[in-house]
């Protein structure tokens, strides 16, 4: 069956590579014969072994009766929308790597999909090569999906490592994750949870039945993180990850965030290392089960594109039973209602007065702190009600960081 792929950076290049490279496993395993006949990039690749596939003109593709599968690993919303939904009206099943897309405008290529009795796949938009969206669809089906929650940016997880076991600044560990190839030049979309955000809206979209756009959900990143909050953390007997979680309230509710978060060294998520990625998946019968691997990487990402073209393949003319509904007005609660405890730091000449206002509070300890900086652990509150309590003090505030119970 042919294939053409759109866009061959470090996914689409992998995909291609993966497909020619293991096609007769392919074939053996999944019954099916996969061969790429056209590569679309605008860029010249006059020195690949595939060089002879590449073409500039989307409609090469477009006007391909014998292509039934294309997969799209261009990134960004545009031309990708524009693009993949000309596939579908056409005719052909699509398989995406693209979290942006997939976070906006997934209900609508889902639906054109639908109407015309092909697939849209996207399993390697979250988590790389991790499967977690056929797990949740087909192999916890069972169970109703009580809360999500998920290392998913390996960039992030890369820096707070280094500032964990090694001691480094954020601003340090920041350009060792670009040295290393694991940060862009330009980190925006990592650093400020942007990405983690759009894939578990993913996540949320699945599992709970209605689109979630990005913009509705509370997003922080861990720019403000320093190595105070992390010295307060260990002795909490915690660490900091970034965490994007998503919990149902009600059918017509739900709790989503990402922020940074204190993780307890006892949960599954508090080991997770370097570029590595984790999601944790509560539900009713199962309880918590933990799908841990790598989140990015050409092969990596690349084995997740491929499953689904293979899957594709084998549902031709018939599609599989996948998808959610349109969004819900009032979906997404006020993250700034959610009740939870924080790990708070301040700086103030009076300690005593944040204790007489928030009561018992745990005091931690770091080496080496300045004589007027306060951190404490706060009784379960809303983020609203630990900043309007502060706003009533005498502090400078340092960070308040939510503390889960993963």
């Amino acid at each position: 069956m042919y294939v053409a792929v759109m866009g061959c950076g470090i996914v689409g290049s992998g995909v291609v590579r993966l497909i020619s490279k293991n096609r007769e496993g392919i074939k053996k395993r999944r019954m099916t014969d996969l061969e790429v006949k056209h590569i679309l990039d605008i860029r010249d690749f006059p020195d690949s072994p595939f060089a002879e596939l590449f073409t500039k003109d989307f409609n090469d593709i477009l006007g391909d009766d014998d292509v039934k599968v294309v997969v799209e690993t261009m990134g960004g919303l545009h031309p990708a929308f524009e693009y993949v939904s000309a596939c579908l009206k056409a005719g052909k099943s699509v398989v995406s790597s693209n979290k942006l897309l997939v976070s906006q405008k997934g209900y609508e290529l889902l639906q054109l999909a639908k109407d015309n009795n092909v697939n849209f796949l996207f399993e390697a938009s979250v988590a790389g090569g991790i499967p977690i969206i056929r797990p949740i669809v087909q192999c916890l089906a069972a169970n109703e999906v009580e809360e999500i929650a998920g290392i998913l940016n390996g960039t992030t997880n890369f820096i707070l490592t280094k500032m964990i076991v090694e001691k480094m600044s954020f601003a340090d560990a920041l350009a060792l994750a670009q040295k290393n190839g694991y940060a862009e030049a330009d980190p925006t979309a990592d650093i400020e949870g942007l990405d983690a955000c759009r894939k578990i809206c993913i996540l949320a979209s699945i599992a709970f039945g209605s689109h979630v756009y990005p913009e509705s959900v509370y997003t922080e990143g861990i720019t403000s993180i320093s190595e105070s909050d992390v010295a307060y953390a260990n002795d909490m007997g915690a660490v900091i990850k970034l965490i994007a979680n998503a919990k149902k309230i009600s059918d017509d509710k739900i709790e989503i965030a990402t922020a940074p978060a204190i993780i307890f060294r006892g949960s599954q998520l508090a080991g997770v290392s370097d570029e590595y990625n984790a999601v944790l998946v509560r539900g009713d019968a199962i309880g918590d089960v933990v799908f841990y691997g790598k989140g990015a990487g050409r092969f990596a990402t690349a084995s997740a594109v491929v499953a689904d073209v293979a899957d594709c393949a084998i549902h031709l003319e018939r599609r599989k039973y996948f998808g959610w509904d349109e969004a819900k007005e009032n979906y997404v609660s006020d993250y700034g209602k959610h009740q939870q405890k924080f790990m708070v730091r301040v700086e103030t000449d009076d300690a005593g007065a944040v204790r007489k206002v928030f009561g018992d509070v745990r005091v931690l300890n770091r080496e080496n702190a300045p004589e007027n900086e306060f951190a404490f652990v706060t009784p379960v509150m809303s983020l609203d009600e630990v900043k309007r309590e502060l706003a009533s003090l005498p502090v400078t505030i340092g960070n308040i960081i939510r503390i889960t119970d993963y």
